[in-house]
């Protein structure tokens, strides 16, 4: 995976003189991803910037290590990968980089569930740095959700695939997730304790309910299954009116604190990957409100647009109220609020106050795979013609320094 320049060409497998098995939306994400490969580094960018700079990958390494391992995860759901994509060699070289860089304690959990699912080992250090954070009990009081969610899928993963090892740390981080993560609302709390706890994002939601799941089927645990249907009950009733995920949640009183942003990879990755499972279990309305969330992204938003920039085969990342695109204060600011003064449920705005954040981060594109790898029965979104190979400019390669409009 060489290349004198930011993106990689990968040989699609459909040029093999044979069709690809994967959808065109599969190979719409694999196409974007040569855009975000940093060839030095061998990982995928922080940020695709679509503003039109020069250079419009950014590295920030700690975050590229932890998207290109989540990129992994969803190349694992796969069929057809590209020519001379070499994921043992990625993978490892990336998870040795955890213990070097400060990563977030989610990192490594994602470097568990990545290496069940692609059948890799993981390296020795690493596997060092993980027991020690699995058996230091009284260091998980410093879990947010997004650890505690990560590290749980991990380790089911990981016993899963045969890794027993690991398996003995499953029940304790679901009974800590049980006590100290869920609430009355059917939501789920941020933190285990302390000011931020009540505060949650959307991830917050997705990640532990994705982390119930996995347990409770593992574990055949009927209460860790209970709580992830009632949090996806509770989210979908919460859904906005063209299918946008909020972004911010009050889990003590279970109601929306703040739909911006609105981030797409919610749409189109993440909220499918969760909704797989509510299929699963025959939570009525789930797959609706995959579909409907999903069309957000096509269009079917309250701006109007794609939210696809289909000359790069990338994503736009958000629609953002536009005074918030270089701030989060007064966000902050009005999530505590409507928290503490308990005000209505919050609404969307008008749209002539929503603009869009012009970039595309890999892990969003990474979730694409995941989520849609393995499907074939959502073709009304995995074949939309949105989606199909677009002609290349004449010289090969969009204009440089063009902004996204």
């Amino acid at each position: 995976m060489n290349s004198p320049n930011s993106s990689v060409k990968l040989v699609m497998p459909a040029t093999a003189n044979r069709p690809s098995a994967n959808s065109p939306l599969v190979n719409y994400a694999l196409k974007g991803l040569e855009r975000c490969w940093l060839p030095k580094e061998h990982r995928w960018s922080h940020i695709y910037h679509l503003d039109g700079r020069a250079s419009a990958n950014e590295s920030v390494p700690h975050s590229d290590v932890f998207y290109t391992l989540n990129v992994l995860l969803g190349m694992s759901r796969v069929a057809d990968l590209p020519n001379g994509i070499d994921l043992s060699e990625i993978f490892h070289r990336n998870a040795m980089n955890l213990t070097a860089l400060p990563v977030r304690t989610y990192a490594f959990g994602m470097a568990l569930w990545a290496a069940a699912e692609l059948g890799l080992p993981i390296p020795e250090q690493v596997n060092r740095r993980l027991k020690q954070i699995l058996s230091d009990q009284a260091r998980w009081n410093s879990f947010r959700a997004q650890d505690l969610g990560m590290l749980l899928t991990g380790v089911v993963a990981q016993a899963k695939a045969g890794e027993r090892e690991w398996a003995c740390f499953a029940e304790p981080l679901y009974r800590f997730l049980r006590e100290r993560f869920g609430s009355d609302s059917g939501l789920f709390f941020d933190a285990p304790f302390g000011f931020r706890r009540r505060f949650a994002s959307f991830a917050t939601e997705t990640y532990l309910s994705l982390a119930c799941y996995h347990y409770g089927e593992f574990a055949g645990d009927a209460s860790a299954l209970v709580m992830a249907d009632k949090c996806v009950r509770n989210l979908m009733a919460l859904q906005g009116p063209q299918g946008e995920w909020p972004w911010f949640f009050d889990a003590l009183n279970g109601r929306v604190l703040d739909f911006y942003e609105v981030y797409s990879v919610h749409q189109y990755g993440m909220a499918p990957a969760l909704l797989e499972w509510a299929e699963r279990y025959e939570r009525r309305g789930a797959r609706d409100a995959l579909t409907k969330g999903f069309n957000w992204v096509l269009g079917q938003n309250q701006l109007a647009r794609s939210m696809l920039v289909p000359e790069l085969n990338l994503t736009i990342r958000s629609q953002v109220r536009e005074r918030e695109l270089k701030t989060k204060a007064p966000r902050v600011l009005r999530a505590l609020k409507n928290a503490w003064l308990g005000a209505g449920q919050e609404t969307l705005i008008d749209s002539a106050s929503v603009g869009v954040r012009l970039e595309c981060r890999s892990y969003e594109l990474g979730w694409i795979l995941w989520s849609f790898g393995r499907r074939t029965d959502l073709r009304n979104l995995s074949h939309h013609a949105a989606f199909e190979e677009m002609p290349p400019p004449s010289d090969g390669e969009p204009e440089p320094g063009r902004p996204v409009r």
